[in-house]
Formats: structure tokens, C-alpha cells, sequence
């Protein structure tokens, strides 16, 4: 379980001038569920969701996971938080073009060290409603299905909190709307946290549904916590890509930025080269 406690953040633009964009918000999250953040543009619901997947760091407050406060966790226990209890989906499904549907839901797995895991990532494609289509590349996909993709790189970890910003975002409504009956489908076993503007999807599928206003929560409509279950402990096993996944991705942007990448190399050496002359 998740509790915030008088949580606050404040950013600083490049003239100076600050800018609140949570003020105290404090709250409890269920461990299941699907839970809204609705809001204007501006009203601190990316940042908040940013904070419970501890992408970004706090200015005030604090936020417990299990009852521990994350001030706490040390950075391999950050680390696996993110990796291991948290998946992301985002407006941009973020998918490598050169990787196969199932390429890019296994490179999750491959980050947890899950190297043979093939019954697992057909699983989750099958949940998703990708049966079939795991050898095609993303540009053979439709924005759907991309999103699709998206949703089962991050749920095959079993992460218990699954945070969404935007999913539908550049989708039609009818495949919007299919992607929250999958969301739907996926908080039945784990906490699903959704910033959308949608606010008819929030009505029809929310079971809490929180609006940000100015970083202050204004309404908290559906409170309910499901039963409080055993505390996961948090593994501080480093999450690292396999050599093949480095060494693949970085050919990658070898092929794609080939210039750039080789000016990158020559600049390191003389680096090198000028720092063991200095030291010599």
C-alpha cells in the first residue's frame, strides 16, 4: 500500500520564478483497483504520478510504500522499485523499431535478469490481444496495438502498481476505450493509476477518481481500500541489461546516428588520451 503524507513539490523555471505544482496532497492507495487523475493541464497529475513511480523526487511531505518511507530506501532499493513493483505506460509507446513485439516485451524482463521467460511474455500477449502477432515490428502495427505492446512490456513483470499517463492520449476513442477495458481487466490484481483529461472514461471505469486543481486534491470521489495484504520486501538486486540487449542497442544507434555516435568515440578517446598525458 501507498500513503502519501503532505506531499509537495516545487519547480523552479529558468528566470527563477517558482512554481507549485503539488501543495500537501495527501492520500492512502489500495493495493487493487483503477484509479483516476483527473485535472487541467498544469495541475500537478503527471508530477504526482511521477512521484509515486519515483521518477522524480519530493520537496516536502513524505510517501510510504508498505509503511516505509522511500527517504529510507537506498538507491538499489529505488532501483528495483522502479523496475520491479512499477510498470510505466505512457502517451508514447516508446517501442524499439528494430524489435519484434516480443523482443520489446522481453527487454523488461531481460532487465530483471528473466532471460528464458518465453511462456511468460506469450501470456501477457495473449491478455492484451496480441496472440499471434508477436513476430511483426511496430511499424506493422496499428496505434492500438502499439499501445498494446506498451501495456504488456509493462504488466509482464507483475508489477503491483501499474501508472499510465495519458494511454490514450493519441488514440480514437473506440480504441481508446478498448485499452481502458484492458487497463480495467489489469487492476483486477494490481493498482492501476491513470492521469487522463477523458473525464467519461473516469466515470465509466474508475472505481476512485481524484481531480487535481492547482496541486491541491478538490474532490476524492470513490475512496475504498481493498484488504491490506502481506508487505513485499524490496529485492536490491541491480537491474541490468543482458550483453546481447546492450550490444544490440547500441549497433542500433549506430546505424541510425553513425556520425554522431563516431564523433562521440573520438571525443572520449583524445579525452583519455589528453587526462593520461596531464597525469603522466
Amino acid at each position: 500500500m501507498i500513503e502519501l503524507k503532505g506531499l509537495s513539490k516545487i519547480y523552479t523555471s529558468g528566470k527563477g520564478v517558482k512554481v507549485t505544482a503539488l501543495n500537501g496532497v495527501s492520500l492512502s492507495l489500495p493495493e487493487r483497483g483503477m484509479v483516476f487523475v483527473i485535472g487541467k493541464s498544469g495541475s500537478g497529475k503527471s508530477t504526482l504520478l511521477n512521484i509515486l513511480g519515483m521518477l522524480d523526487k519530493f520537496d516536502g511531505g513524505d510517501m510510504l510504500v508498505d509503511g516505509r518511507s522511500v527517504k529510507e530506501f537506498s538507491e538499489k532499493e529505488s532501483d528495483a522499485y522502479r523496475s520491479s513493483r512499477v510498470g510505466f505506460v505512457f502517451q508514447e509507446y516508446d517501442l524499439l523499431e528494430d524489435y519484434t513485439v516480443r523482443s520489446n516485451v522481453e527487454l523488461a524482463l531481460d532487465l530483471l535478469g528473466e532471460c528464458s521467460a518465453s511462456g511468460k511474455v506469450d501470456a501477457v500477449l495473449k491478455t492484451v490481444e496480441l496472440d499471434g502477432l508477436q513476430d511483426r515490428k511496430p511499424k506493422e502495427l496499428s496505434g492500438g496495438q502499439k499501445q498494446r505492446v506498451a501495456i504488456a512490456r509493462a504488466a509482464v513483470k507483475n508489477p503491483s502498481l501499474l501508472l499510465c499517463d495519458e494511454p490514450t492520449g493519441s488514440l480514437d476513442s473506440a480504441t481508446g476505450h478498448s485499452i481502458f477495458v484492458l487497463l480495467k481487466k489489469l487492476s483486477k490484481t494490481g493498482l492501476v493509476v491513470v492521469v487522463t483529461h477523458d473525464e467519461r472514461a473516469a466515470e465509466e471505469f474508475g472505481d476512485r477518481v481524484l481531480r487535481l486543481n492547482d496541486g491541491i486534491i478538490v474532490s476524492d470521489i470513490g475512496v475504498g481500500e481493498q484488504p491490506h495484504t502481506k508487505a513485499m520486501a524490496i529485492d536490491e538486486k541491480k537491474c541490468s541489461l543482458s550483453f546481447k540487449n546492450t550490444f544490440r542497442l547500441g549497433a542500433g544507434y549506430l546505424k541510425k546516428r553513425p556520425v554522431r555516435l563516431t564523433l562521440t568515440i573520438i571525443l572520449c578517446l583524445i579525452t583519455f588520451v589528453m587526462m593520461g598525458v596531464a597525469d603522466a
